[in-house]
């Protein structure tokens, strides 16, 4: 393991190790001045296809619902383009020598939107409350092996590790990882889902999360330069089609995610800019490996070898993505092993089928939520090209919500969609470790589990790699789900909008950075500063 010296520790700079290039072990404060070049003031109206219906900032679980948690709070650090973390109320951070110990100094004079301050006593109080199996916050088992959070003065905060972490300044930037007042934690939490009291660029003023969510600038935001805009409208467009008609029309001026044929649309599009990105995002068919027929490794073989890559990327993705081998590491991450990919062999899967007790093929039900639509053309995709194969699958396509109540999490087979994440470890840690948060396959392999656990203590890059590979190829042997597709990230603005870039994590989306061009309409820029 690199070590990390005493002057190290003490500069505070961003400059890290050369092992870890993409993501500083120390972080600072990066200067304001290259911002005053944007325009301020304006409204900017964002369409979104699906509710927002938890504003909890522990609890959000959806883009529209990341996306106004990200308006309202702040966390620790934050993700630039290309992965990088950055500095947000954390000024600067730190490690020990054996990386289990980081200490985070806060910017001075942070408030919260009541006016109350924001000191390290808030930020202990909610990595506490994140860390309570009680709070049912996803951040739990996303924001590193946390042992303890302590605060050693009103802006120094010590966190205790279990085990060695390199990515901890990573991890802390997670979607869920939001810093809220101990005193609102204290007496009730759960008021979070009501109101918002954060310390983001922008203030709540008013929530209807299937209709409209309205923000304003908070005047007292930690960069007195930001954010540009005097308020930001969220609309809700359940259907895509109507949705990219209102960005054409002018009645939206930014568009958070569009579909493959609405994009082509809106390409051609006057005073329209499409936006694309490469990205690790992907669907991926969950088995139950704890639950028959799929608790023999056999039958999710054979349906990972019922299925044509190549074909799913033009039928599911429209041709805007890349084909998936069975890992959730896309190309687009830092420890992506490079691998031949699993070709169609009915003829095989037949076979594996036969031994694992059904040489007469297999009944099975696979659930898709109707968000995003994609889901429903991933399985219907499936269901035809895994029928030769033995598999009789019928497709049940459920609302949203009632999908998230009934079946993520709970089911034995269906469709998850997923967000890229900052790291490797973030999204082994998330779904296909023994403890991730949402393990939805229960696979619980313990050899993947010790791969993980030993990467995430290296800070050598050749080791990581290595770990990561064997982790990599352990997920592709044992098929705990099918993940046949990674999508590019699709949307549009007006070409007014300036300063907005697709982030390819998909649930980070910069806004404090977003402003309005000189040709934006008046009933955009009247309210302008």
């Amino acid at each position: 393991m690199s070590s990390v010296t005493r002057r190290l520790f003490l500069s505070g700079t961003a400059a890290g190790l050369g092992a870890l290039s993409a993501f500083s072990l120390t972080g600072a404060a990066p200067a304001f001045a290259q911002q005053s070049a944007a325009r301020r003031g304006g409204v900017l109206r964002i369409s979104v296809d699906q509710a927002a219906s938890v504003i909890h900032p522990l609890r959000t679980r959806v883009n529209p619902e990341y996306l106004v948690a990200e308006l309202l709070y702040s966390g620790l650090t934050r993700l630039a383009a290309g992965m990088k973390v950055e500095p947000d109320l954390a000024e600067s951070w730190a490690p020990d020598q054996t990386l289990t110990e980081w200490t985070f100094v806060l910017r001075p004079g942070l408030t919260f939107h009541d006016g109350s301050p924001c000191t390290a006593a808030d930020v202990v109080a909610t990595f506490t409350a994140i860390l309570d199996p009680k709070t049912a916050s996803p951040g739990r088992t996303n924001v590193g092996p946390i042992k303890e959070v302590t605060a050693k003065d009103e802006r120094t905060v010590l966190f205790r590790l279990t085990s060695p972490y390199a990515d901890l300044p990573v991890a802390l930037a997670y979607t869920n990882a939001r810093i809220v007042p101990a005193k609102v934690i204290e007496t009730d939490l759960d008021s979070l889902s009501r109101s918002a009291v954060g310390t983001g660029p922008f203030k709540l003023v008013s929530f209807e999360p299937d209709r409209k969510i309205v923000v304003e600038r908070n005047p007292a935001y930690y960069d007195p330069a930001r954010p540009y805009l005097d308020r930001v409208e969220v609309l809700v467009y359940p259907d895509r089609t109507a949705e990219a008609s209102a960005l054409i029309s002018g009645d939206i001026d930014l568009m958070l995610g569009t579909a493959p044929g609405e994009y082509q649309r809106l390409e051609k599009s006057s005073g329209v800019k499409a936006l694309r990105v490469p990205s690790g995002q992907f669907l991926n068919v969950n088995m139950g490996c704890d639950q028959k027929p799929f608790s023999d490794p056999r039958v999710r073989k054979a349906l990972a070898l019922s299925i044509d890559r190549e074909a799913m990327v033009g039928f599911v993705a429209g041709g805007y993505g890349t084909p998936g081998n069975d890992t959730p590491i896309s190309p687009a991450y830092r420890f992506y092993r490079e691998q031949p990919l699993r070709k169609a062999d009915l003829a095989q899967a037949k076979k594996l089928l036969a031994e694992a007790g059904y040489p007469n093929g297999v009944d099975l039900t696979m659930i898709a939520s109707d968000k995003p639509g994609t889901r429903t053309e991933l399985a219907v995709a499936i269901r035809e090209m895994a029928k030769p194969a033995g598999f009789r699958i019928q497709v049940q396509t459920m609302p949203h919500a009632t999908y998230l109540d009934q079946v993520w999490k709970k089911g034995n087979f269906y469709v998850g969609f997923y967000n890229m994440q900052a790291t490797a470890d973030a999204v082994f840690s998330l779904l296909y470790t023994s403890d991730a948060a949402w393990n939805e396959t229960r696979w619980n392999n313990k050899d993947f589990d010790a791969l993980v656990a030993e990467a995430r203590a290296k800070t050598d890059e050749t080791e990581r790699a290595a770990l990561y590979a064997k982790a990599q190829q352990l997920m592709h042997d044992e098929v705990p789900s099918v993940i046949p597709v990674f999508f590019d990230l699709l949307a549009a603005r007006r070409d007014y909008v300036e300063g907005y870039d697709l982030h390819p994590r998909g649930s980070v989306f910069r806004l404090d950075f977003v402003s309005l061009g000189v040709a934006a309409p008046p009933s955009r820029t009247d309210k302008r500063g």
